[in-house]
This record gives C-alpha cells, sequence and structure tokens, in this order.
C-alpha cells in the first residue's frame, strides 16, 4: 500500500483492517527499481518482525494512495469478458484487444474522478489489474507469465465513451482523462490468491448494483494476457495492465446510463479489497 496526501505518499505494507506496517525506511517507492530489484522479498523478513512486535501504526482517516507508483505505462485489454462483449452486441475478440490509457490516469481507491471537460458519457468499469514483477519478453508461454507477476490490484477503468468510439482515432482518447484509473487499496502478492481465475467482482452506483462478475468469464486470463503482450513490447516492473471488466457498464444499459457529478461509485474484488469515488465536476 502507499499512504498519504497526492505526491508524498509512503509505503507501506497493510497488517489488518485497521493498521499497517511502515517501510519508509527500506524503500522509497513501489516502483519499477523496487519490483525489478527484489523488492518484494527483500521487505518480506523485516515486515513480519514488525508485526510480531507490534510495530504498526493505525490508518485512521489518512488518504490511501494507488498502491504502485505512476508506472512506465499503462496498458488496457477490451471486451476481454465474454459476457460483456455480448452486452455491447460486439464479437468475442480472436486476440486480445490491446490499447493505452495514460499512467498520470492513476489515482488512489477513494479519490474523487472528475468528469473531462465536454463529457455526456463518462461510464464505470470494475477491472481485475495486474502489476509486472520483472522485466519481460518474448515469453514462451502463458505458464512462464506466472513468474513475471508481482500481484494484483482492484481497478476502475473509467472510460468516456463519446471521445472513446465517436471522436475517431484510438481508444486511449476516451481513456486517458484525469483521475480516470483509481487503483487499490493494496496490491496483493500472487501467493496471496489462490485462483486469480475465479475471483467475484461488484461494482455499485449510488447503491444499486450495476455490474456482477466473476474472472473465470475472462476470454483471456491473465497468464496469456501477459505472454500475448510480451510478444509485442517489453514489460517493465511496476507496469500495469487492466485485464478488462465484466457487464453491467453504463453503455450496455437501455437505454445507456452515464455518470454525474454526485456520484458515488463503490466496487471491489474477493480478495483485493473495496473502493469509492465520487463523481465531480469538470475543471
Amino acid at each position: 500500500m502507499r499512504i498519504g496526501a497526492p505526491g508524498a505518499e509512503k509505503p507501506a505494507v497493510r497488517a489488518s483492517d485497521s493498521d499497517y506496517v511502515d517501510v519508509s525506511d527500506l524503500v522509497t517507492d513501489f516502483d519499477e527499481a523496487f519490483f525489478g530489484g527484489g523488492g518484494l522479498e527483500r521487505i518480506a523478513g523485516p515486515v513480519a518482525d514488525r508485526i510480531a512486535a507490534g510495530d504498526v501504526r493505525p490508518f485512521d482517516d489518512q488518504r490511501i494512495g494507488a498502491p504502485i507508483a505512476r508506472p512506465h505505462q499503462l496498458l488496457c485489454i477490451g471486451l476481454n469478458y465474454s459476457d460483456h462483449a455480448a452486452e455491447t452486441g460486439a464479437e468475442v475478440p480472436k486476440e486480445p484487444i490491446l490499447f493505452n490509457k495514460s499512467p498520470n490516469t492513476l489515482v488512489g481507491p477513494n479519490d474523487d474522478v472528475r468528469i473531462p471537460r465536454g463529457s455526456v458519457k463518462t461510464d464505470w468499469e470494475v477491472e481485475l489489474g495486474i502489476v509486472i514483477g520483472k522485466r519481460t519478453s518474448y515469453l514462451d508461454s502463458p505458464e512462464q507469465a506466472r513468474d513475471h507477476i508481482a500481484g494484483w490490484v482492484l481497478v476502475n477503468d473509467v472510460s468516456e465513451r463519446e471521445f472513446q468510439i465517436e471522436r475517431g482515432g484510438q481508444w486511449v482518447k476516451g481513456k486517458s482523462a484525469e483521475t480516470f484509473n483509481p487503483a487499490g487499496p493494496w496490491l496483493a502478492t500472487t501467493d496471496e490468491i489462490a485462483d486469480v481465475r475465479d475471483l467475484d467482482m461488484w461494482l455499485d452506483v449510488n447503491g444499486v448494483r450495476r455490474q456482477t462478475g466473476n474472472t473465470k468469464t475472462m476470454i483471456f486470463d491473465p497468464y496469456v494476457v501477459v505472454h500475448h503482450l510480451s510478444q509485442f513490447m517489453v514489460l517493465e516492473p511496476g507496469d500495469l495492465i487492466n485485464t478488462g471488466t465484466p457487464p453491467g457498464v453504463g453503455l450496455g444499459m437501455k437505454p445507456p446510463v452515464y455518470l454525474q457529478p454526485g456520484d458515488v461509485m463503490t466496487l471491489g474484488i474477493q480478495g483485493l479489497g473495496t473502493a469509492r469515488q465520487t463523481v465531480v465536476a469538470p475543471r
């Protein structure tokens, strides 16, 4: 986890629902150097010692930031749930649909989401995020991808559908407004999740359930995704990959429903915690 004001977050490790271990004396940040330099293994012993000694701090009302520093790249997979593809009327893709999202969209799990100027179709998408653990290129198989993943994180891949679909060009335009990628509250290392291909996920808007899904309906599972991407680019430690959303997005409703200032999104994935974002007006 990362705790503190925007731009001044300190690295931490969750000890329980109410407290955490400060590791800012051990690592600078949860960034490319940390993941690529064996940071997860390096802090495991000291963190266990501190928890055993009761050297923990309460969360209280401190802000929780995104659990990773701004990544080298933020990649996304589109139409990756069979039931979501069906609700949008799209064909099931034969290969993963890849697009970019600006890395500066990354914000904390409970930070505000700002509607971009000129938007009329801002939408929600609960997603499983993959954090890359080491430099990855030309993997031989999806199975090999397991050793290249640092962990999993809850993500809201906020999207502006008019910018994405109706304005020409690539999807990146509808995905990259400021605050459009809340992530967290924590990164769960791979050993903490028994089967990432069977996790319940959900999202509510103003207390009304909109998305209910499970990662088992993914068309391309996380290991296939990492293997596939490694054939086309080098993935760096700390890179974030959003893996697609289950059905229930505003675009798929009849008629479509989109976010308005004052709306509140709450979302969660089994084992990855919950998040809450209030929608605010354009600046």
